[in-house]
């Protein structure tokens, strides 16, 4: 047996743009409550094949933004994005 359930005063449209609006602000507010992604020096080092030294060592050149918390430093995954098309850049320009 199928249920159906009727709306009066309510086109199909309205309903349906009503829903988007509502699935809209859902995932606004999940986005918004997203935190971005922190990396190790060491998870880094594993997911790009170099050395943990490397990794070190772009951060202390400035090519990669680090954050120390406590004893350990991490780097989000926007930065590291946006410093290894760097580092490829440069690596290509010798």
């Amino acid at each position: 047996m199928e249920k159906i359930t009727q709306v009066h005063g309510i086109t199909r449209e309205d309903l349906f743009n009503a829903f988007q609006r509502l699935e809209d602000k859902i995932n606004n507010l999940q986005a918004a409550n997203r935190k971005p992604k922190k990396h190790s020096v060491k998870e880094l080092a594993q997911n790009c094949g170099v050395a943990e030294l490397t990794v070190r060592n772009w951060i202390t050149d400035g090519k990669v933004k680090a954050e120390r918390i406590g004893r350990r430093i991490f780097i989000s995954e926007e930065e590291f994005q946006k410093a290894l098309s760097e580092v490829k850049s440069i690596k290509y320009k010798r």
